[in-house]
């Protein structure tokens, strides 16, 4: 029996192999589930799981954006030349920042539809563009630091016990609603459900997952605001993605693009837009990280960014095949890659080891949807 069905094998399965990882964690490291950690756990993972909201967004389109970290990287030099060079308002910047990073979207997408080159040469290119106008932008110093204490406060500040307490809540009932109405929504199209037994077995287990941790986290500092401006994120991106037209767009898109735009669905139009979003997402991303660094680095938005973004999106239940995925998988992977990255931190491990561990991680993931794929497929289900 399935409970939840994704790309991956369910969105159990991938809790499962979080707890998992978690155990395994734990019992080589008593601190892994301190409160410290755990908070220090929710901080990492806010950059990445940023990116792989959009990440989930542009793979369900059946694209795929290489980018986002050098999109991150010139949006957040962009907000610290204008505060700390030329004394713009915080907020102000902040909107600069995030609409220069929807701009170099559209520029990807309307290079991309008008001629028709596969988006992983557009963004492999503007990956390299976007890196050069940064490494422009922060100059010969390195970084540029950033003093304004609003945006420092992004990523340093908590919430108060009782507002963590009201956030914990929101979750669990936000989750049990989106779970009752995709339950009526399979029922209304004479689909399968699972029993209700089974579905108050998962919303109890999810609550009482979070209860533990917002339990946790407030013994300590209590939640983090930026963790808070994720799940904020994932719920929009939720709604966007499933209740609305220009979300079953999307999916229709990612499903099949030719049956797409036969019927009437505007397949160019909906590809910029997808594409201005996860470039916007990105361009956020790095504004959390410069409040996370205090400064604008020309480090910023480097390494394997990009590409533990797409693992965390296709490691939580998003299909590389397109047309299928959830915003939410978007938190649960980066949890998954997070968690891995910050275990072998605890434990000394170097880089070469956690680079490792998520490529095995990713390629499971990728072999499971594989599987799924196949076995729908031969099912007479559609891809």
């Amino acid at each position: 029996m399935k409970l939840v069905r994704t790309a991956a094998g369910g969105t159990g399965t991938v809790l499962i192999g979080l707890i998992v990882v978690w155990v395994f964690f734990q019992s080589l490291n008593g601190n892994f589930l301190s409160a410290r950690n755990l908070s220090n756990l929710l901080l990492q993972i806010a950059v990445l799981g940023t990116l792989a909201v959009g990440m989930v967004m542009v793979l369900i389109l059946g694209e795929i954006d290489l980018s986002v970290g050098a999109i991150a990287g010139v949006s957040a030099a962009t907000l610290a030349l204008l505060i700390t060079n030329h004394g713009w308002p915080a907020w102000t910047a902040v909107v600069v920042a995030l609409a220069l990073g929807a701009v170099i979207g559209v520029i990807h997408a309307v290079v991309i539809t008008a001629a028709g080159i596969p988006s992983f040469i557009i963004t492999l290119a503007g990956l390299l563009v976007w890196q050069g106008v940064q490494l422009w932008l922060v100059g010969d110093g390195g970084q540029i630091p950033i003093r304004d204490p609003a945006i420092r406060s992004i990523a340093s500040s908590y919430l108060v016990p009782g507002f963590g307490w009201a956030v914990a809540v929101a979750v669990v009932a936000g989750f049990a609603g989106v779970r009752l109405l995709q339950r009526n929504r399979r029922t209304r199209h004479g689909l399968t459900v699972a029993p209700l037994t089974a579905e108050a077995v998962v919303v109890t287990a999810v609550a009482v997952a979070v209860f533990a941790i917002t339990w946790v986290l407030n013994s300590y500092f209590g939640i983090p605001w930026v963790f808070v401006l994720l799940l904020g994120l994932v719920a929009a991106g939720g709604v966007l993605m499933t209740g609305t037209t220009f979300g079953r767009h999307v999916i229709a898109i990612g499903g099949n693009r030719e049956a797409a735009r036969r019927a009437g669905i505007p397949v160019r139009r909906t590809v910029i837009l997808v594409f201005a979003l996860i470039s916007a997402i990105a361009a956020l991303a790095g504004i959390i990280e410069a409040s996370r660094q205090f400064s604008a680095s020309n480090a910023l938005g480097g390494g394997t960014l990009q590409l533990n973004a797409i693992a965390a999106a296709v490691i939580g239940g998003t299909s590389l095949f397109g047309g299928r995925g959830r915003i939410y998988h978007a938190i649960l992977g980066a949890l998954v890659v997070g968690s891995v990255q910050n275990g072998l931190d605890l434990l000394g491990e170097p880089a070469a080891v956690k680079n490792v561990a998520t490529g095995v991680i990713l390629v499971v993931a990728v072999v499971i949807d594989a599987v799924s794929r196949r076995r729908r497929l031969a099912r007479g289900g559609s891809e």
